[in-house]
């Protein structure tokens, strides 16, 4: 007799957290759409702006040197940058201690972006994307063209 109750009751109950379930799923997904669509924008160029630390690693295809690298980059939340870096290259000490750069950026409503410096007339340009990650705070990125990664945190 309780079985049959109990049996009743589950035919009764199931479809409704079903639906329950379902419209709790859609709320949700319309949420995060509202909050991530051209209505939501997340991220700008003045979310990129302050003064980032990096440590840069990798490896330069073709000859394949390893390149260990710091850097110091001022982001001015309109889209220009200026950098200084000291630049390890296959072990050997840099020509000049810090070499200095600056150049554009651009950040995507969806926190990615890049980014070009420019470091001497004679070298080309370095371009860069990357993604804006704990609401600005560090920047993941990789260059162009290179086996070539870093991590950027804002100083404070």
């Amino acid at each position: 007799m309780k079985v049959k109750s109990i049996s009743r009751i589950l035919m009764v109950v199931t479809p409704a957290m079903i639906v329950c379930a379902v419209l709790g799923l859609g709320d949700s997904a319309v949420a995060q759409s509202r909050s991530r669509g051209s209505g939501g924008a997340r991220c700008s160029n003045r979310t990129l702006s302050g003064d980032y630390g990096a440590q840069i690693e990798g490896t330069i295809l073709g000859p394949n040197l390893p390149l260990r690298t710091i850097s110091m980059g001022h982001y001015d939340g309109s889209g220009n940058l200026t950098s200084v870096d000291h630049v390890v290259l296959n072990g050997m000490l840099p020509q000049e201690e810090w070499r200095q750069g600056s150049g554009t950026y651009s950040v995507n409503p969806d926190c990615t972006g890049t980014f070009s410096v420019f470091t001497g007339p004679d070298n080309p340009p370095i371009v860069v994307h990357f993604v804006l990650v704990k609401h600005g705070t560090e920047i993941h990125g990789v260059v162009n063209g290179a086996a070539i990664t870093f991590i950027a945190y804002r100083v404070d």
